[in-house]
């Protein structure tokens, strides 16, 4: 029995739709914990067990990780908090349901980092690898998937891209940095999840197949729309000031603007592309299938 929780969201409904797949053959049955059955996909309707309530719950859990070899754990963030709380906060009933049900492995969504000088001032990454601290501390087998910036986050950026030709975020224009399809995140737990092999606690990256900047970004959202598309670098007093404004806890908004500061001072480059690490779909790929329709939608 494999639980996946987030089911419906970016990574998780990429992997629900893998694992629909390829779990029956491996003699697999899946349970998903979601808030809105309504919203799975119709493949799943009658081929999962469906736990209704948020996984933050510890009845929820309960009645989840029953019987449970294998989860997928995915922290929605909540900016109304702090992000300790987003993550450990929210993680902590997670923790005390694995230990009473025995459950033997997870494999959860994290962030690069850890190990770097970087790691202790990261703001909301900080928090994502305390979080792993957390499951990796009650004896379970634990994956925690190390990931760069995704390609979907510029999919908040639609609208100025298709009416300005703009883009924004805080990094050095032509700062290079690892960036990742949520897809490939997806393939990468599935075969762990399917996978009763490994034992332990560890990191596994998940890098995209070549870093990119700001630049590159622009460079190639320009070839794709066949329109001029460029970068603008927000100050992070401006970023800090509008995710305030926007209504977010402080203390989260200071933990994105210190995890975008450490993302330019170097934290995602502290791991090697190889082949383990490296995820097949490039940017110019996604961009064709996902952000192009997007923009001119």
């Amino acid at each position: 029995m494999i639980v996946i929780t987030a089911p419906t969201g970016n990574i998780g409904r990429h992997l629900l739709a893998e694992l629909l797949e390829s779990a029956p053959a491996a003699g697999e049955e899946l349970r998903v914990i979601v808030r809105d059955p309504a919203r799975l996909p119709d493949a799943a309707r009658g081929r999962v067990e469906v736990v209704t309530g948020s996984h933050a719950d510890a009845g929820v859990l309960d009645r989840a990780f029953e019987g449970a070899d294998a989860v997928f754990w995915l922290v929605p963030p909540d900016s109304s908090l702090t992000p300790r709380d987003a993550y450990t906060g929210f993680t902590r009933p997670a923790a005390e349901a694995l230990v009473a049900h025995r459950v033997g492995r997870v494999v959860g969504v994290s962030a690069l980092g850890r190990g770097t000088p970087l790691a202790e001032r990261a703001g909301l990454v900080t928090a994502s690898l305390a979080m792993d601290d957390l499951i990796a501390g009650t004896g379970v087998a634990y994956r925690a998937l190390a990931n760069p910036s995704f390609f979907e986050n510029l999919l908040e950026e639609t609208d100025s891209i298709r009416d300005r030709g703009v883009f924004t975020d805080s990094a050095d224009a032509d700062r290079k940095a690892p960036f990742v399809a949520v897809a490939d995140i997806a393939a990468t737990a599935a075969r762990l999840l399917l996978d009763r092999t490994w034992t332990g606690t560890d990191s596994v990256p998940v890098l995209g197949p070549r870093d990119l900047s700001p630049n590159d970004v622009a460079r190639i959202l320009t070839e794709q729309l066949g329109r001029p598309v460029r970068y603008e670098r927000q100050s992070l007093d401006a970023m800090y000031a509008d995710l305030v404004g926007y209504g977010l806890n402080e203390a989260f908004a200071r933990g994105v603007v210190d995890m975008k500061r450490a993302k330019d001072e170097g934290l995602d480059a502290g791991v090697a592309r190889t082949p383990g690490t490296a995820s097949p779909t490039t940017f110019e790929q996604w961009c064709t299938r996902t952000l192009v329709p997007a923009v001119l939608s």
